[in-house]
């Protein structure tokens, strides 16, 4: 028996959201700062940049979570490789070469509650039954989901999509029923959702973030015709066809380091 307080309960923990076993929190202030990281954290608070945590309440469910990514423990929890053999191993080593994911997520399941590294990065959580043919992640979205999904490779169909779209030529897919913890460009309540009933979407630029894995991804002239494209400013455009779901980042996505834990100011690197 074990009982957790003045944690999700604190006045400066916000909760962002909640779906299956998945709690995300943010921390509205930070009070652990050191006099060397003043500056640093003064910065943050004008800007708006918090950090946030997964808590994993594991008696709604087993889930598996990026590498290195668990921060601490409480209660009954076994943590397992989630491997089911070599097949398995060889299986999900070649998916990790193709996507870049890693090959191998720990599992963990029980009865306690599993809390994930902070992270400065923004968080979502999907419900990956409601993506008409799973859900196809950018690259270096996955932090967390439940163990009962599938996650499987899709491939681009056409080599255009992959070189002249800025994408890779394989991307994860997660598929069945329950949710999952991904990593985000922006916050969640600004994500754009773009919903089509058999018909197509073009965007200049990456800043799709996840669509459904029933719709068609190609690259494409902006308009009918070279002529047009170079009059209009505009070339090529990434296009989604089909009846599924995309979601947007409202700016183009920036290299950034928010995907680095938040330590506690003034900690040793």
């Amino acid at each position: 028996m074990y009982t957790i307080t003045n944690f999700t309960t604190n006045d400066d923990i916000r909760i962002l959201g909640s779906m299956g076993p998945f709690t995300i929190v943010q921390y509205e202030r930070d009070f652990s700062v050191a006099p060397g990281q003043a500056q640093f954290a003064w910065y943050c608070d004008a800007m708006n940049i918090r950090r946030r945590q997964v808590v994993c309440d594991l008696t709604k469910g087993a889930v598996v979570v990026q590498p290195g990514a668990m921060q601490w423990m409480a209660g009954d929890v076994h943590g397992t490789s989630g491997l089911k053999g070599v097949g398995d191993f060889l299986g999900k080593t070649l998916r990790s070469k193709m996507t870049g994911d890693s090959a191998v997520k720990p599992e963990y399941q029980g009865t306690g509650t599993l809390v994930l590294e902070p992270t400065y990065s923004y968080l979502a959580i999907m419900d990956v039954s409601s993506w008409n043919g799973g859900v196809v992640l950018d690259d270096g979205m996955f932090v967390a989901a439940q163990a009962g999904l599938r996650q499987e490779v899709t491939m681009r169909r056409s080599l255009s999509s992959a070189a002249l779209g800025n994408e890779g030529l394989f991307s994860l897919c997660l598929k069945g029923n329950g949710a999952a913890v991904v990593k985000v460009p922006c916050p969640q309540e600004e994500l754009v959702q773009i919903d089509l009933d058999n018909d197509v979407l073009r965007i200049d630029g990456s800043m799709a973030v996840a669509w459904s894995g029933s719709l068609q991804f190609t690259v494409e002239k902006a308009t009918s015709s070279l002529m047009g494209s170079a009059l209009s400013g505009e070339g090529l455009v990434n296009v989604y066809r089909g009846t599924g779901k995309v979601l947007l980042c409202p700016f183009q996505q920036e290299p950034n380091n928010t995907d680095v834990p938040a330590q506690k100011a003034g900690s040793e690197r």
